[in-house]
């Protein structure tokens, strides 16, 4: 049982890491990038991947 607790230390980390990458996908989808990507790379860099998000141009509409 001893196991459980130390998971239930470590699962505020796991909800704040979450709900970050799930911000960074509205963002990215703001700045007409992939959602799905930045998720991604949100779950593996976190704050970082916001960072770079952050800093990175709105990227134009395609034309065709």
């Amino acid at each position: 049982m001893a196991h459980f607790s130390s998971f239930a230390d470590g699962a505020p980390w796991f909800v704040g890491w979450g709900t970050l990458a799930l911000i960074n996908a509205g963002l990215a989808q703001g700045k007409n990038r992939s959602g799905l990507l930045w998720f991604l790379l949100s779950l593996l860099f976190g704050p970082l991947a916001t960072l770079v998000l952050v800093l990175l141009p709105k990227e134009r509409a395609k034309l065709f």
